[in-house]
């Protein structure tokens, strides 16, 4: 047997092999490795820098701001606290005293809410710090709509993904137009919502029994989910004046349920479309052996389905965070004073007599990304892991 080296042996290499050939199996070469971190790393700070920038601005002063470009501090620019200060210790309401007396009559006003139909308990108005007022309105009405848009398009997601619907078109053409006439009952006859509802609702069934069975065209759940998709492709701005005058015609304007339902709404088909992959992508023999067993279709869904699925699920629950958290223009229209969100004050506080006033703005920008960061990292682990991870052990 030939005691001669082989070619791919380093000693025996030149260097075009050296740099170009890969060490050993599932390793790069020396160049592709460097090309890729280096790509890696251009795209790391090109994403990186807008967020360095606004964290380095909001310790800047005006002089900082106009007079260059400055980056580095204490070699660039000296950083200071002037922007912090203009909103938390110019107005009188923000300092830690003062919130924690906000504190306890938020949670006051919160049981007024609660018991009012039974006990007569007046909320308070008290003199509150806008900045911690357009914080906490973000937090409420943010994780309240990501928890209803979730837990409402989740379910939604499954039973499109494992039960097969069949509706009549023309049930559905008449469901639409007895809904119109009801619009019409309401707007122009002075017919009461809730009495010209309730006709409508029985006319369907009555309709639907005698002349249902005489229709012959049928949607599937694919018409349905792309139907449930195309109402996010429309444009918010397109909706918003219905929207606008049915909460001013109920008395929600200004409310945190007002902003709550119309970011649920607005994101469901969002959380519907994302879940269903992840359900449809399960196997279907889990499910059916736990039926086996006797476990009911919503015992399924809560005790299998939702965690062989948290990987999908914490990734849709943090992207819906973040377009309720950012959401401009229903904030913008449906809120004045008391239910004012972060962006809303982000936009105030900035347009002054002199323009825009960068730091200031960007302090409230900081202030603004911490919560969107800290779920972002709560939620990693869960969508590092894979879908079907010990699904099928043992």
């Amino acid at each position: 047997m030939s005691t001669s080296s082989f070619k791919f042996e380093k000693s025996k290499q030149s260097l075009m092999e050296r740099l170009f050939e890969p060490p050993a199996v599932g390793r790069m070469s020396p160049v592709a490795k460097l090309v890729a971190y280096s790509l890696l790393i251009f795209w790391s700070i090109f994403v990186i820098f807008p967020i360095y920038w606004v964290v380095i601005t909001a310790f800047k002063d005006a002089a900082a701001v106009n007079q260059g470009p400055y980056y580095i501090p204490f070699v660039d620019f000296q950083p200071n606290l002037d922007a912090w200060r203009v909103h938390f210790t110019q107005d009188p309401n923000c300092d830690l005293v003062s919130i924690g007396r906000q504190l306890f009559l938020l949670v006051h006003n919160l049981f007024a809410f609660i018991v009012s139909p039974i006990v007569k308990i007046a909320p308070m108005e008290p003199a509150i710090c806008k900045t911690y007022l357009a914080f906490t309105n973000s937090l409420v009405i943010g994780i309240a709509a990501t928890a209803l848009c979730v837990s409402i398009g989740s379910m939604a997601a499954y039973a499109l993904a494992r039960v097969q619907y069949r509706p009549k078109f023309g049930n559905i053409v008449m469901f639409v137009a007895l809904t119109l006439c009801v619009i019409v009952a309401t707007s122009y006859a002075g017919i009461p919502w809730y009495v010209s509802s309730a006709v409508a609702l029985a006319l369907f069934f009555l309709l639907a029994r005698a002349f249902g069975k005489h229709f012959k065209g049928t949607v599937g759940n694919g018409d349905i989910l792309f139907w449930i998709i195309s109402q996010r492709i429309l444009p918010p701005i397109v909706v918003i004046i219905p929207i606008y005058m049915m909460f001013q015609a109920v008395g929600l304007l200004d409310t945190h349920l007002a902003l709550i339902i119309v970011y649920a709404v607005a994101n469901l088909p969002i959380v519907v479309w994302l879940m269903h992959d992840f359900f449809a992508s399960l196997p279907i023999e889990l499910e059916e052996s736990a039926q086996l067993d006797g476990c009911s279709r919503f015992g399924i869904f809560w005790e299998i389905v939702l965690p062989l699925t948290r990987p999908g699920l914490a990734a849709t629950t943090l992207l819906t965070l973040i377009l309720n958290w950012n959401e401009y223009l229903f904030a913008v229209f449906l809120s004045t004073s008391k239910s004012q969100t972060m962006p809303i004050m982000v936009a105030a506080k900035n347009a002054g007599e002199k323009g825009i006033l960068w730091w200031e703005m960007c302090a409230i920008i900081v202030v603004m990304i911490i919560p969107v960061i800290f779920m972002a990292i709560l939620l990693q682990r869960f969508i590092n892991k894979g879908v079907l991870m010990g699904a099928v052990k043992g």
